[in-house]
């Protein structure tokens, strides 16, 4: 399925803009970056793809952790070595 423009406005706006300054050059080191990175390549089209793609795992990491109460860790392959 594509990506639709369904839902609140202003909610998208936010994940877009989060989306940003992860993938941006102050964007902090986490799985959600490394991803994104990997999926941005070289081009302008991949990188607003990638930045689409990122908001919406932000989205569904947001919901995840508001619904089970979890603790969110940044970086998963710490907690392995740990």
């Amino acid at each position: 399925m594509r990506i639709s423009k369904a839902g609140n406005k202003y909610l998208r706006e936010l994940l877009v803009n989060g989306a940003h300054y992860i993938l941006g050059f102050r964007g902090p080191d986490n799985d959600l970056r490394r991803w994104g990175l990997t999926r941005a390549g070289s081009g302008k089209a991949a990188k607003k793809r990638a930045i689409v793609g990122v908001a919406r795992k932000l989205a569904v990491l947001l919901h995840r952790l508001w619904v089970t109460e979890e603790v969110y860790v940044p970086v998963r392959s710490e907690v392995a070595a740990a």
